[in-house]
């Protein structure tokens, strides 16, 4: 598991973790990469500084959550706690790799109740699942409690590359270890557009992984940028982004007419999040859904889109999108991925016409979940226990 791009938001250097890191290394990229086009806060700067004072100004929820995350970055006892996590993570054991590998198969189960968010469509006995980034596996593994005649196509970092490794084992389940972020001829790339000065020129995958009308009922995207992977340093600015563009718009693309597609994303409130579900919610229901025990205290949460009309205009034009960015993100230069991914606050003010108020609704369930999770929060007990005894009361 593990995702991103401009579509994924924290906001300030510490905002409590995200996804799957506490049990086996996800990326704890600070809430600026993660959140900001990874590349830097300053090209979103104005766009998320705009979304938040809209969330601020409308939401309970939020002002309350925003109080707490507050406390949560000027608690050392915080700091502390998630280090240990941190640490916990890249060097996760086998016992922590299979609890993990149980816990997201609880997510799943409890992902599915809330939003049917694995149902198929349409009659057939043997649905077809794609998986962008299946480690451990167990998404797949709930599914399959569903359909046990599910085909399933997934694909995962090898191990030796900082990958996780994959518990599920199924006769119906093809995994193909490989980077996702290099699918350069899924992308719509050839080798005569790979510029011969560029550093990873031999490591582009230009052979093609999807096969011409390929299609999927259910598309699982939560990948995540992971901190074990080994990468060039080139790719470190926009490596968010090249995994979740990847994941999105192959997808879509071999997504089948009325199917689903299940996201990983952080911070509902940043600008590349709103963007992200603003597009979705043209041609799809969207969904959104945060765990109310796992992960529960991070900015992370699932957007579920249902009855996907992948084969409309909108759908194409979304993939085509994801595709250039990917494009630009991959083979550009410095100064053309500046200009290609900044947003400022006439561009929030632009989506926030559009989807502000759906932002309030759909938010209102994750961020209070947060909020609760923050509050309970042993350290930050702890922190209020030594202002308490430190003022004298």
């Amino acid at each position: 598991m593990s995702l991103d791009a401009d579509q994924s938001s924290l906001g300030s250097p510490r905002d409590l973790p995200t996804t799957s890191e506490a049990a086996v290394g996800g990326s704890q990229l600070d809430e600026n990469v993660h959140a900001d086009d990874e590349s830097g806060f300053s090209r979103v700067r104005g766009a998320n500084k705009k979304t938040k004072e809209y969330a601020l100004e409308r939401s309970v929820e939020f002002r309350r959550l925003q109080e707490l995350r507050k406390k949560g970055w000027e608690s050392t006892e915080g700091d502390e706690h998630f280090k240990k996590q941190r640490n916990t993570a890249d060097k996760a054991s086998d016992k922590n790799a299979r609890y993990f590998y149980r816990m997201v198969q609880t997510i799943g189960k409890d992902l599915h109740r809330f939003a049917k968010a694995f149902n198929i469509q349409r009659e057939t006995d043997q649905p077809a699942i794609l998986d962008m980034c299946m480690a451990p596996g167990g998404f797949v593994a709930y599914c399959l409690t569903k359909y046990p005649n599910a085909r399933v196509k997934a694909l995962s970092l090898p191990v030796e590359q900082g990958g996780h490794e994959v518990f599920l084992e199924h006769a119906n389940v093809q995994v193909e270890f490989l980077d996702v972020t290099m699918l350069a001829g899924d992308m719509g790339i050839t080798g005569d557009d790979i510029p011969a000065e560029h550093p990873d020129t031999r490591s582009f995958l230009l052979e093609k992984k999807f096969l011409e009308g390929e299609k999927f009922d259910l598309a699982l995207c939560d990948g995540q940028v992971l901190r074990t992977h080994e990468r060039l340093e080139w790719r470190e600015p926009n490596e968010a982004r090249r995994l979740t563009t990847t994941q999105l718009a192959l997808s879509l693309e071999h997504l089948r007419q009325g199917g689903t597609m299940v996201i990983l994303l952080h911070k509902l409130e940043a600008w590349g999040s709103l963007k992200l579900l603003n597009t979705l919610s043209k041609f799809s229901n969207v969904k959104v859904f945060k765990h109310r025990q796992h992960h529960a205290m991070r900015s992370s949460f699932y957007a579920i889109a249902k009855n996907v009309q992948a084969d409309s205009e909108l759908a194409a034009r979304a993939v085509a999108e994801w595709k250039r960015e990917w494009r630009i993100a991959s083979l550009g230069t410095s100064d053309e991925c500046a200009k290609a991914f900044q947003a400022d606050s006439e561009d929030a003010e632009q989506l926030l016409d559009e989807f502000g108020e759906r932002m309030i609704v759909l938010g209102k369930v994750v961020w209070s979940t947060q909020a609760t999770a923050l509050e309970r929060a042993s350290f930050m007990k702890r922190a209020q226990g030594s202002v308490t005894k430190n003022s004298g009361d």
